[in-house]
């Protein structure tokens, strides 16, 4: 994944489109009903915005206020963890984790732009993070789940690393809970999604919710499906690429094959959200004070 990645970050197409945040943006209700993620959606929310009103309202949810030390685990090209560093302030250390060599860089370049001295990024595996047992006071997971080869190994390296008292959030890409089990062509769908872009497979955000608890750490867990007010990024981020082919015609038949390719999958995500095979999984919690380990 993490060589993916880095090819995505050299290629920049990506960024271009999706700027510092690659992740799915927040609309709320009224730009809904205004038409968010369609054709004239961008006249009604810009969709690099919607990704920092995401991260905004990601960070209300999670309740934590005023922490000193936070990790952003998968920080992609670093913009969620700039974001809170400047939210957050100069008394606030954010660190951001990463697989991609080249993220981690033009992370790190893009915090020395803007100026953010708060920020600093790592090349590390997720599933075995090389921090010490409480260090955070807040561990923030935006779309890395979906990635991970051991989803349970992922929540519970979280939760080390997390102080007593410290919040955890977690947003990601779910499937729908079960019973009832899938159909046949939901199967397929799931398969599709699966291959197109090497995620080793999904679960349910209530089965987040019971391994958050499973750990045996926590105080409390709470969990949300935010699919209504996410699912309009899926076409938006087809929309912005109509309006500005350019920079995919203009990177030669590779890119071009490549983005295509993505277009469909990006299409089959919004068909899978839409009709309930897919959730937009949020989950959060607290780790208890007594068990500090």
């Amino acid at each position: 994944m993490g060589v993916e990645y880095d090819a995505w970050t050299s290629e920049g197409i990506l960024e271009h489109y999706w700027g510092e945040h690659i992740h799915l943006g927040w609309y709320d209700d009224d730009a809904l009903r205004r038409g968010a993620g369609t054709l004239l959606g961008n006249k009604v929310v810009d969709f690099i915005q919607a990704k920092f009103d995401f991260v905004d309202k990601m960070r209300i949810w999670s309740e934590a206020v005023s922490p000193k030390k936070v990790l952003d685990v998968g920080c992609g090209i670093g913009g969620t963890s700039r974001h809170l560093a400047k939210t957050y302030g100069v008394g606030t250390e954010v660190t951001g984790i990463t697989l991609s060599a080249n993220q981690a860089k033009r992370a790190t370049e893009l915090a020395k732009e803007q100026g953010v001295t708060n920020a600093k990024f790592e090349v590390m595996n997720a599933l075995e993070m090389k921090f010490e047992d409480n260090t955070f006071d807040l561990v923030w997971a935006c779309e890395s789940g979906e990635h991970m080869p051991d989803k349970k190994k992922y929540v519970e390296e979280m939760v080390r690393v997390l102080k007593p008292g410290g919040k955890i959030v977690i947003a990601t890409w779910c499937q729908r809970e079960r019973p009832p089990e899938f159909t046949k062509t939901e199967e397929e769908n799931l398969r599709f999604l699966y291959e197109e872009w090497a995620h080793p497979y999904f679960i349910s955000f209530e089965e987040y919710e019971r391994l958050l608890r499973g750990t045996g750490a926590m105080a409390s867990a709470s969990s949300e499906n935010w699919v209504k007010n996410t699912i309009a990024s899926w076409r938006h981020s087809i929309w912005v690429g109509v309006y500005d082919p350019w920079p995919v015609v203009f990177a030669g038949p590779r890119v071009w094959y490549k983005t295509v390719r993505e277009i469909v999958t990006l299409e089959r995500m919004h068909r899978a959200f839409a009709r309930g095979l897919m959730t937009y999984g949020m989950i959060k919690g607290t780790k208890a004070l007594e068990n500090a380990r």
